[in-house]
């Protein structure tokens, strides 16, 4: 296989063409093929990925050769046939494609699918159909564990064996097994087929070679979900202290330079550094980007996760650019990382601001990932679960930016509680971009204006014009708990603690 950045390249041209000729052969009424030359020798494709996304109502596809991640992800109606393997996540998000694999899928495949029908002939790698609220997914050969896991509704059909923990955390839905099953887990109930419900699904299937026998067994959710309870962050930042490094220090009325950058090239710009998390939307007509899970606005970021990835096409061409919550969907290794930005690039733009968010304890992989990926920020999620304190999180992130990131990608971190104009100051002193929290109400604009004038306030204290020009240096542990988690100078000793110095 070529070199990754080469396969990133290719897939991203070949997408980039893909608008023109879909119009083309949809004019025409032709099915475009990719992996044929236009005499029709084939020149199978090796590796690519992202392929085919948001594929339009109508078109028609097929493709030849070993295609990677995210194939034919976030479909709208087309159909699309591939001849060969495909590697994880093919028809991610999928939302009215008919896409079929002649021979094997990776994992995930058809996750997150919300309309559509997926057929697989060849049998599929783990977690396959997972996250599923609607559509069909058809499956001949032998499937992984966790099949269905977290669906919500639409049908799996499996003509073969299926691994441990099938429909695990399922909530809707069904999955019919026509091979070997084995007992499924808490929360799943295994039953036998009713008459009419055979007919219904056989007529569904309608392919003679895909009906399913009287002997299948169906596997459905009994009701009884538990949602864990995981630790909450236990402290702010009120045990830190913003202290002059100068003698001197600003008039009050001094003008500061409080703008945040995300991305280097039409950079999206932060007032003050600060996007404020508002999963619905901003409902009035404030100008200030804001973090969203829906009704984005063109100067928003919207998260795309396992809730909403098959609306990703309309969210991400409504927004200035995307957030990959990485804990919401399963593990995605570098392939997988890349097939998805492909895809997803291809769909809202090339100057769409991307960022990539994780656990704070993820940080130094979340750094990575995001630098190596191309992203614009990396975030990382104070309250993830683990417990840890927002001071304990400062040399945590600050150090892996320091170390990791380089201009073009800024670390962020996502508080639990809304930021004062303190708490902005103190994270920007230590090497983090810009803060998303939640507001504190539904006055928005009030409480953006009471920052803002506080930062301000604050940066005259200091006797700086700018918020890059706060460092570590100005900051002050105020008790020893803070100073032994953080590595901030104790006030008074004015120095870090020895263990600090400890090799």
């Amino acid at each position: 296989m070529a070199d990754i950045d080469d396969v990133v390249a290719s897939s991203m041209s070949i997408n980039s063409r893909l608008p023109a000729q879909l119009e083309k052969a949809l004019e025409r009424n032709i099915v475009l093929r990719i992996g044929w030359t236009t005499s029709g020798d084939p020149v199978p494709k090796d590796g690519e990925l992202g392929l085919c996304p948001n594929l339009p109502e109508g078109s028609k596809v097929r493709s030849l050769g070993y295609l990677g991640p995210f194939t034919a992800a976030f479909g709208q109606g087309g159909t699309y046939t591939h001849q060969g393997d495909v590697g994880s996540y093919l028809g991610a998000g999928n939302n009215g494609n008919k896409i079929t694999c002649e021979r094997s899928a990776g994992a995930c495949a058809g996750y997150g699918q919300k309309s559509g029908r997926i057929t697989i002939l060849d049998g599929v790698g783990d977690d396959a159909g997972s996250k599923m609220s609607g559509g069909l997914l058809i499956i001949r050969g032998d499937a992984g564990i966790r099949i269905g896991g977290g669906m919500t509704g639409g049908d799996i059909i499996v003509h073969g064996d299926v691994g441990g923990d099938p429909g695990a955390n399922m909530v809707g839905g069904r999955i019919i097994v026509n091979g070997r099953c084995p007992t499924p887990p808490p929360g799943v109930t295994l039953r036998p087929l009713e008459k009419t419900e055979l007919s219904q699904i056989n007529k569904l299937l309608g392919d003679e070679d895909l009906q399913i026998p009287a002997d299948a067994v169906c596997l459905e959710s009994d009701g009884d979900v538990v949602e864990g309870i995981m630790a909450q962050c236990r402290e702010d930042l009120s045990g830190i202290a913003l202290l002059p490094a100068t003698t001197s220090h600003n008039p009050a009325h001094s003008t500061c330079d409080t703008v945040a950058l995300i991305g280097k090239e039409d950079s999206l710009a932060l007032p003050i550094p600060l996007l404020p998390y508002i999963p619905n939307g901003v409902q009035d007509d404030l100008f200030h980007p804001c973090l969203v899970n829906e009704n984005p606005r063109d100067c928003d970021i919207v998260i795309i996760d396992s809730d909403n990835i098959a609306d990703a096409v309309s969210l991400v061409t409504a927004a200035s650019g995307f957030a990959i919550d990485m804990d919401s969907l399963p593990r995605l290794d570098g392939a997988a990382i890349d097939g998805l930005l492909v895809a997803l690039r291809c769909i809202a733009g090339p100057v769409s601001k991307i960022l990539m968010i994780r656990g704070v304890g993820q940080s130094a992989s979340l750094h990575a990932d995001s630098q190596h990926h191309g992203a614009d920020a990396a975030v990382s999620v104070l309250s993830d679960g683990s417990g840890l304190c927002a001071a304990a999180s400062l040399p945590l992130v600050g150090r892996s930016a320091s170390t990791t990131l380089e201009d073009d990608c800024i670390a962020s971190l996502w508080l639990p509680w809304a930021a004062t104009s303190e708490d902005l100051a103190i994270l920007c002193a230590s090497n983090i971009g810009f803060t998303i929290c939640p507001a504190p109400d539904e006055n928005l604009a009030g409480w953006i204006a009471q920052v803002t004038a506080g930062l301000s306030a604050h940066l005259n204290r200091l006797g700086l014009a700018s918020i890059d020009s706060l460092t570590r240096a100005n900051l002050r542990a105020c008790d020893q708990d803070t100073a032994a988690v953080s590595g901030l100078r104790l006030a008074g000793y004015d120095r870090p603690l020895p263990h600090w110095f400890a090799r």
